[in-house]
């Protein structure tokens, strides 16, 4: 029986025993699993860890039933979306400088998650361009600069 993300996420909660509601949300052509809860911190974590590895953990579920299955985002009480646009305004300031100075930027080290949302900002931007440098961590550093 296949489930759907959300029910996927719902048993992984259950399990673990907290209570949620969870609603199903479109952005960006991204399905988008938000957590309405009593108990958000607990959800979140410290540095976001534990919604990182929650979302993880919904989206392997779901790629082992169907390899073609569309990535997740898991949001608890719009903590990431709230986070996402800080954070990608602090990378807008960086951008900023390169469009300025021309010298290239180099990021803090950042999850797969936030590189991913750096490269989508600047996919089509005619004058930058971003980089994940090399290396076998999760946690990568990126550099912005000119094209060319």
């Amino acid at each position: 029986m296949n489930q759907t993300p959300r029910e996927v996420l719902d048993t992984i909660l259950g399990h673990l025993g907290f209570l949620v509601e969870i609603e199903e949300q479109e952005r960006d052509g991204h399905l988008i699993l938000q957590i309405k809860t009593t108990e958000p911190e607990r959800l979140i974590g410290r540095r976001d860890e534990t919604l990182e590895s929650l979302q993880f953990l919904v989206n392997r579920i779901l790629q082992t039933r169907n390899h073609g299955a569309p990535r997740i985002i898991v949001d608890v009480e719009n903590h990431r979306s709230m986070r996402d646009d800080s954070f990608l305004h602090r990378i807008h300031q960086l951008a900023d400088a390169v469009r300025s100075n021309g010298r290239p930027v180099e990021t803090e080290p950042l999850n797969s998650y936030d590189r991913r949302l750096v490269h989508n900002a600047y996919r089509e931007d005619a004058e930058l361009e971003t980089a994940s440098h090399e290396g076998v961590d999760k946690i990568k550093r990126m550099t912005i600069r000119r094209r060319g």
